[in-house]
């Protein structure tokens, strides 16, 4: 071919024309369908891209590293280390006190309130990391006094929380729908880490050192978010602690720091439950199937904290296109529900073996069964955006509440007799009845109990996901 167009330079031109001309042709295409999408929804679509690209990027460090890193401990140290993690997650809402989605929402309504804003979040998550870090140290060391490396694997993991107050800036970046400099902030702690992490394997460090490293993470990510901020023309030092606003989000966030408790409970008190009666090494195969199923959780997350700010505005402005929108939004859970959950459950054995190796095959049967719960976190996620935005979050606490407790009962039967296969039949009753079933029964969350209802005739769910871009 090159020989042909040597000797004829014409026909080279022309045929590098004809493939200039077809890139061309594509190009208008596409931005022919991106006009069509409204000048809102294009940057949320720019910002779910962003928000995509870092948790693919996590989730392959996780399959990697993640994979890596629990065929090295095997069954029974993984089963520990997520004993350790679940165990500090039990208080981590205090750490947080519930004011993301709450902030987000204020600086996306009144931007001049950002500094006072931010300032006073991080002083009380700041205090709450403190909180936390001081309740689980006490606790463990009451239950578990003669663990020395359970109490200290739980008083490593929990240091880091006090770190996490440095997510307030994320919060930031989130009101402007510009989570890119977050991702690139994240991602180069990730790789960095697990670098470390990779290095730790090689040299066959013990338990102890892979708590450390997620403390260092966690302190990692903290700093490079400061100086992310700082880049972008922000000022950390201007901000500022208002006692008054303070006790404005206090009263406003409590029912979401019970309410983050009680998900807790009902999500992960399955594994503590299987550390706490000697279970481990079930715990290990456990952790594997959850890991496996949960690969996919962050994206209902980045597509609430993508679109939040957008429904907000737009309830103020006009309720008959707020609530088209939220149809879609939960027509867009169901397909990615869907989408997770079925080809999971049919590949889990192949999955298994790949990933984890033999040691892990008791995993399998649990995984076929556990991803179906996902649904929980799909619609879990868009019906606190409906609450938060509904002004409705006490539901969010009373339905909890009811479910932690419904989960603990359903876990204490099933756990002694069936191990981490009982303990995944109770979660995918538990959510059921708590993300799916009680909103028909309760007369102010009908309307969203609707939504879900209209999202289950597919056919019209998806002609109105394709309808966006039409």
């Amino acid at each position: 071919m090159s020989l042909v167009f040597d000797e004829l330079p014409s026909a080279r031109e022309a045929y590098l024309f004809q493939i200039r001309t077809q890139n061309f042709l594509m190009l208008d295409k596409l931005n022919a369908v991106s006009q069509k999408l409204g000048p809102g929804l294009r940057q949320v679509l720019r910002n779910l891209a962003w928000l995509l690209t870092d948790q693919i990027l996590q989730m392959g460090l996780g399959l990697f590293v993640g994979v890596w890193v629990a065929r090295y401990l095997g069954p029974e140290q993984f089963g520990l280390l997520n004993y350790a993690i679940a165990f500090v997650s039990l208080f981590a809402s205090v750490a947080t006190m519930g004011l993301g989605t709450l902030v987000v929402r204020d600086i996306a309504r009144n931007p001049d309130c950002k500094d006072e804003t931010l300032g006073t979040a991080f002083a009380i998550q700041f205090i709450g990391g403190v909180i936390t870090l001081l309740l689980t140290v006490t606790v463990i060391s009451l239950l578990n006094p003669n663990e020395s490396l359970t109490r200290t694997l739980v008083g490593v993991i929990a240091a880091g929380t006090i770190f996490q107050s440095f997510e307030t800036i994320n919060f930031w970046f989130q009101s402007q729908v510009q989570s890119k400099y977050t991702v690139v902030a994240k991602n180069s702690v990730s790789l960095l880490v697990a670098g470390i992490r990779i290095g730790m394997i090689q040299l066959q460090a013990p338990l102890i050192a892979f708590a450390w490293v997620r403390l260092g993470e966690v302190a990692l990510s903290g700093a490079a978010l400061v100086l992310i901020y700082q880049s972008k023309g922000n000022d950390f030092k201007l901000w500022r602690v208002s006692w008054q606003r303070g006790k404005q989000l206090l009263q406003e966030s409590w029912p979401l720091v019970l309410s983050s408790l009680a998900v807790f409970i009902y999500s992960k008190i399955d594994q503590l439950m299987l550390g706490s009666l000697n279970l481990k090494t079930e715990l290990g195969y456990y952790a594997v199937a959850v890991k496996i199923s949960e690969i996919c959780d962050f994206l209902p997350v980045i597509i609430a904290s993508s679109i939040f700010p957008k429904l907000a505005l737009l309830r103020e402005k006009d309720y008959a296109e707020y609530i088209k929108k939220f149809q879609i939004y939960s027509d867009a859970m169901l397909f990615l529900w869907l989408g997770v959950a079925l080809p999971v459950s049919v590949l889990a054995p192949f999955i298994v073996q790949i990933l984890y190796g033999e040691q892990y095959a008791a995993s399998a049967s649990v995984l076929s069964v556990y991803v179906w719960a996902q649904f929980g976190s799909n619609f879990g996620v868009a019906r606190n955006t409906y609450f938060a935005l509904e002004g409705q979050l006490r539901y969010g606490l009373y339905l909890t509440v009811v479910g932690s407790i419904f989960n603990i009962v359903l876990n204490s039967l099933l756990i002694p007799k069936y191990g981490a296969f009982g303990a995944t039949v109770a979660t995918l009753m538990t959510y059921f009845y708590v993300i799916i079933l009680v909103n028909f029964l309760i007369k102010e969350l009908r309307p969203f109990a609707n939504l879900i209802f209209n999202s289950l005739n597919v056919f019209k769910a998806a002609s109105r996901l394709v309808g966006l871009i039409r």
